[in-house]
C-alpha cells in the first residue's frame, strides 16, 4: 500500500469456547493485537478490532460428549468467561461476537452460496473415515493416530502438534476414534471442495513475490513450505450435527467445516458492529484502502495466508490480509502449555490470585513474547519484571513525583525556571520516544516497543537522582521547580505512550495527574512536538502506588499448583499394572498373613535401599529385611501396623536371615505406602483373609 491507509480492519484469533483462555492465548494474539489496535486509535485512526468465540469447532462437541452436555450449554459457559477474561484484561475488541449467532450463520452461508452457485466448488464423493460404534464420520479431530511425517503416535487428524504438519485424517498411521477408541472404516460420502490447487499460482506471485520482505520469516516460510508441496482440494464440509447447515440441496446431515466458516466470523463480527454503530460495514472489507491484519499463532498461519486468502479470492468483492503477524508458542515453567493435563495459566484463576493485577501480567507477557521463537513463562521471571521493573522503575518514579509534588508545591505543578543544557538535553530526548515506539509497533516488534516505553521511566529516574530536587529544594528553590516541572511533564508522557501496553495503569496514571481537568488534553502527538503536557498551576492528585509487590510466598501458591496438576498426570498417566497368571483358591489359602507391629528398625549397613526391622507377628518377634529404606526413617515407622506374610521361607540378604515379607504398594504419587491394617484395630498376629 503505497498511501496511508483510510481504516484499520484488525482481526484476533476466534478462540474455541471448550474452555477459557490461558497466558498462552494472551501472549500470543490477543496482548499484540490489543496493543496494536490501541496505538492506531491514538493516532485518531479509523479502526475496527473485531474478534468473536469459534463455537462450531470439533473440540466443543468433544468437550459435550465428556461433561454430558449439549455443545450449546458449553459454547454458552464458555462463552461467558472468555468474554469477561478479554474485558477484565482490557482487550479493546470494538466487537466480541460469537459464530452462534444468526448474523454469523446468515454470512457464512451466504458466503457458501455465492461460491457454490459461481461453481467455485468441486463435488466429489469419497471414502471417510467412519466409527462404527459411535455411528457416525469422524471430522478430523475426532481422529488420532501416528503422524506420517515425524512419527508423534498422538497426531490429530487434521494438524500435527509436535512437527507442525498439516494433513488429512485418511493419512494418519494406525487411526482410531476419539469417541469410542476403535479402529474406523472407510467409508462414502459426498462433500464440497475448495479447489486450492487452481490458486496455487496466484498465491505464489500474492505471497512469495509480494510479501517476502514484510511478512515474519516464520509465516512466509510456512507459507512457502506448503506452496511448494503443492496444493490439494480441501472440504468445506463435514458430515456434523453441529455447525452451520450446508445451504444446498442434497446436503443433509452436513454442516460447514469450521475453519470455512470462523474466519467468516470476522465479517460477521464487523457487520456486528457495524450494525449497532450506524456505520457501512462494507468499506473494512471491500475498500483497497483499508488495511486488514490477521493476529494469530502459528497453528494458524495456513488458515489464514493460504485458505481463508483463497476463499476471499474466490469470492471476488474482499480486500485481502496486508499482514499476518503470527507469534510462535509460549510454554510455561518449561514445558508445552497443556488444557488437557491443566499445564497453564487460566486468566479468570489469575485474577482471583492477583486482583487489580492484569497490567502486570500483561506487562510480563509482552517483554517475554514469543515473537520470533517459542518462548517460557517462569513465575520467577513474573516476580523479577514486577518487582525490579514495575514496581522499582515505573512506579517508583510516579510514586517520586506525585509525592515531592504534594509535599512541595501542594500538588501544583511548578512555575519552571530558566532551562539548563540538561533540561533541554531530556525535554529533547523525551521527543523521541513517541516516534521509537510508534515504528516498533508499526513493525509488530511489541517487545521492543514496550522496552522504549520503560525508557521513558528509566529517563525519569535517572533525571530525578541526577538533579536530587530532594537537595536544592534547601538550596536553590528555582532549579526545584524546574526540575520538578520536567519531571511532571515524563509523567504526562508516560501516562501517554503507556496505554496501549498498560491500559488499566495508563487510565490510573491519568487520573492521579488530573488529565479531565486540562483545557487541553496532550496526546501522542503532543509530545512529539514538545508541547506543555501539563501547565505550571495544574493540580496533581495525591499520590498512590500503581504496582504492588509481589512476595516470595504468592509465588510459591502458583508452583505448587502447578505441581499439584503435574503429580495428579503422572497419576493418571501410571500405567496399571497387569493381571498375573490365574492361581487357584488352593494356592492363595497357602499365605498366611498376620497383623504385625514394627518394634525396632535400623539401616542395613552399606546398603541404601535395605531396612532391618523387627516384627511382632503375635507368635514372636521375628526379623525382616525391607527395601523400603528410601522411603522411610528408621525412627518414622517404629510402632506401625503392618501386613505381613509370615510363612515365606527365609533367606538371607546381606548375612542377614529375613523371615518374612512387609507388603507394601505405591500411592497415586508413586511412593511407596504400607497395605495398612491400622484401620481394622486388629491385634498382632490376626490373621487377614
Amino acid at each position: 500500500m503505497n498511501q496511508a491507509p483510510k481504516r484499520y480492519t484488525i482481526t484476533a484469533a476466534l478462540p474455541y469456547t471448550n474452555g477459557p483462555v490461558h497466558i498462552g492465548h494472551l501472549a500470543g494474539v490477543y496482548v499484540p493485537a490489543d496493543i496494536y489496535a490501541r496505538y492506531q486509535r491514538l493516532q485518531n485512526r479509523d479502526v475496527a478490532f473485531v474478534c468473536g468465540s469459534d463455537e462450531h469447532g470439533v473440540p466443543i462437541t468433544l468437550k459435550a460428549k465428556k461433561e454430558g452436555i449439549t455443545p450449546q450449554e458449553v459454547v454458552d459457559k464458555y462463552h461467558a468467561i472468555i468474554k469477561k477474561s478479554f474485558e477484565d484484561f482490557g482487550i479493546s475488541f470494538d466487537n466480541y461476537s460469537r459464530t452462534s449467532a444468526k448474523i454469523h450463520h446468515e454470512t457464512a452461508s451466504d458466503f457458501f452460496k455465492k461460491l457454490y452457485d459461481e461453481g467455485k466448488f468441486i463435488e466429489e464423493v469419497t471414502q471417510q473415515l467412519y466409527d462404527e460404534e459411535a455411528h457416525q464420520f469422524l471430522a478430523d479431530r475426532f481422529v488420532i493416530g501416528t503422524c506420517p511425517k515425524c512419527g508423534n503416535e498422538e497426531s490429530y487428524g487434521d494438524q500435527c502438534e509436535r512437527c507442525g504438519t498439516s494433513h488429512n485424517a485418511t493419512d494418519l498411521i494406525n487411526p482410531k476414534s476419539a469417541i469410542t477408541g476403535s479402529k474406523p472404516i472407510l467409508k462414502e460420502t459426498k462433500h464440497w471442495f475448495l479447489p486450492l490447487d487452481q490458486y496455487e499460482s496466484w498465491l505464489k506471485s500474492w505471497i512469495l513475490d509480494g510479501h517476502k520482505d514484510d511478512w515474519k520469516s516464520n509465516v512466509y516460510g510456512q507459507c512457502k513450505s506448503w506452496i511448494d508441496d503443492g496444493l490439494r482440494p480441501r472440504a468445506v464440509t463435514r458430515d456434523l450435527d453441529w455447525g452451520i447447515p450446508v445451504p444446498v440441496k442434497g446436503a443433509e446431515g452436513k454442516v460447514l467445516y469450521v475453519w470455512f466458516d470462523a474466519p467468516i466470523g470476522y465479517i460477521s463480527a464487523t457487520k456486528e458492529w457495524a450494525q449497532r454503530v450506524g456505520k457501512d460495514w462494507e468499506p473494512y472489507w471491500k475498500d483497497k484502502n483499508t488495511k486488514l491484519l490477521h493476529f494469530i499463532g502459528k497453528d494458524n498461519i495456513v488458515f489464514h495466508c493460504i485458505i481463508f486468502p483463497s476463499m476471499l479470492k474466490a469470492e471476488g468483492s474482499y480486500i485481502l490480509p496486508d499482514n499476518v503477524p503470527a507469534n510462535e508458542f509460549l510454554n510455561l515453567e518449561g514445558n508445552k502449555i497443556s488444557t488437557s493435563k491443566n499445564w497453564a495459566v487460566w486468566l479468570h484463576e489469575y485474577l482471583e490470585e492477583f486482583p487489580k493485577q492484569q497490567d502486570v501480567l500483561r506487562y510480563v507477557l509482552t517483554a517475554n513474547a514469543p515473537e520470533t521463537k517459542d518462548n517460557d513463562f517462569t513465575w520467577s521471571d513474573f516476580q523479577a519484571r514486577n518487582n525490579n521493573e514495575l514496581v522499582a522503575i515505573f512506579g517508583n518514579f510516579i510514586n517520586r513525583v506525585a509525592v515531592l509534588s504534594q509535599k512541595y508545591y501542594d500538588g501544583q505543578v511548578p512555575q519552571p525556571g530558566p532551562f539548563s543544557e540538561i533540561d533541554l538535553k531530556i525535554l529533547e530526548e523525551l521527543k523521541t520516544f513517541p516516534n521509537n515506539i510508534a515504528h516498533s509497533i508499526e513493525k509488530y516488534r511489541f517487545r521492543e516497543a514496550q522496552a522504549e516505553l520503560m525508557n521513558v521511566a528509566r529517563l525519569g529516574n535517572k533525571y530525578l537522582a541526577d538533579e536530587e530536587p530532594w537537595k536544592t529544594i534547601k538550596t536553590d528553590t528555582e532549579r526545584t521547580q524546574t526540575v520538578m516541572y520536567i519531571a511532571a511533564q515524563i509523567a504526562a508522557a508516560l501516562a501517554i505512550l503507556s496505554e496501549p501496553f498498560l491500559p488499566h495503569t495508563s487510565k490510573k496514571l491519568k487520573e492521579l495527574l488530573q488529565f479531565d481537568m486540562l483545557k487541553t488534553v496532550p496526546s501522542w502527538n503532543s509530545i512529539q512536538k514538545n508541547f506543555e503536557l501539563l501547565p505550571p498551576q495544574h493540580h496533581i492528585g495525591q499520590g498512590e502506588l500503581l504496582f504492588g509487590k509481589i512476595e516470595d510466598a504468592q509465588i510459591q501458591q502458583q508452583l505448587d499448583k502447578l505441581e499439584a496438576s503435574k503429580k495428579q498426570n503422572e497419576a493418571m498417566n501410571t500405567p496399571i499394572a497387569h493381571q498375573k497368571e490365574t492361581i487357584t483358591y488352593e494356592d492363595f489359602s497357602k499365605l498366611d498373613l498376620r497383623v504385625g507391629t514394627i518394634v525396632a528398625a535400623e539401616k542395613m549397613p552399606k546398603a541404601n535401599k535395605l531396612l532391618v526391622l523387627k516384627v511382632d507377628t503375635g507368635l514372636d518377634v521375628r526379623t525382616i529385611v525391607s527395601g523400603i529404606a528410601e522411603s522411610f526413617s528408621p525412627e518414622d515407622i517404629i510402632g506401625k501396623k503392618v501386613t505381613v506374610l509370615i510363612n515365606l521361607a527365609p533367606r538371607a540378604l546381606r548375612g542377614v536371615e529375613s523371615e518374612g515379607m512387609i507388603l507394601m504398594t505405591e500411592n497415586a504419587e508413586g511412593k511407596l505406602v504400607f497395605v495398612n491394617p491400622d484401620a481394622s484395630g486388629a491385634e498382632n498376629g490376626a490373621v487377614i483373609s
